[in-house]
């Protein structure tokens, strides 16, 4: 990959965009991952305004330190830059003991208060966008977005653009490289911080990023009889997530009234 064509073409296109949408900058979450470390850099090195912002909620004591960690050096860097720290901890575990009678003994709790802790993180970004007159910037890349669907509806999906979903995970470590992140944040094990319990993504997934990229670049032309060992089994993994999370890749769905029916 052309590393630095790549760098300058996002940082070129985030610029563009906001000035022709006539935003003051971008508002970035910051979760201590190399794919929210590159997207706050990208939009830092426009010159236009920054807000980075950290919520945690009941969050791992790494991933708080280098998301702070992360913040710090990028205000250092960039006088465009400011951060804040928002603790959202309070607001989920209220939310969290309101609902706790209607959904005590559901299997599927679990994972829906995950999805909640994502949806509370894209409300406060949306809160100080408009505050500030910012637009939300996405962090999933291409793995995520547009292969398995590794990301909550409304939650970190719930963004007004997404300057790095066409990179696989392996090419944003590039440029996490060739930015200079700090060395934390080139090194942690992807996780998407929404578990009390500590699991990582290819806990979750059951397959490394290497292993999925490889099948989302041939998918759709070799079929699952075409596979062997580890890469068939990692094909019916990425086939059975992709077609789960289908919903989330395309526009919502439209009732489309017959013109006729609305005469008479």
């Amino acid at each position: 990959m052309q590393t630095q064509k790549v760098i300058d073409h996002i940082v070129s296109w985030l610029k563009d965009y906001a000035t022709k949408a006539n935003a003051k900058g971008y508002v970035i979450g910051v979760s201590g991952g190399v794919d929210s470390g590159v997207v706050s850099t990208l939009c830092a090195m426009t010159g236009l305004d920054v807000l980075l912002l950290e919520m945690p909620i009941r969050q791992k004591e790494d991933q708080v330190s280098r998301a702070q960690d992360h913040i710090e050096d990028l205000k250092k860097k960039f006088p465009n830059v400011q951060g804040k720290t928002i603790n959202l901890t309070p607001v989920f575990e209220s939310f969290e003991g309101i609902v706790h009678d209607h959904a005590e003994g559901n299997a599927n709790n679990n994972l829906a208060l995950a999805n909640t802790r994502s949806r509370f993180r894209m409300l406060n970004l949306y809160y100080f966008g408009q505050l500030h007159g910012l637009l939300v910037c996405g962090t999933g890349n291409k793995v995520e977005d547009f292969g398995i669907g590794f990301y909550t509806k409304y939650g970190d999906g719930g963004v007004d653009v997404s300057p790095i979903a066409d990179l696989y995970k392996t090419e944003v470590y590039e440029l996490a490289k060739a930015l200079n992140l700090i060395e934390s944040i080139q090194n942690a094990i992807p996780t998407d911080g929404l578990w009390d319990a500590e699991r990582t993504d290819e806990d979750q997934i059951g397959a490394t990023y290497p292993e999925l990229e490889k099948i989302q670049k041939e998918y759709g032309t070799k079929a699952v009889e075409e596979y062997e060992g580890r890469d068939k089994e990692v094909f019916m993994i990425f086939d059975r997530m992709h077609k789960a999370a289908k919903h989330k890749m395309v526009p919502i769905p439209v009732c489309d009234i017959p013109e006729e029916w609305r005469e008479g």
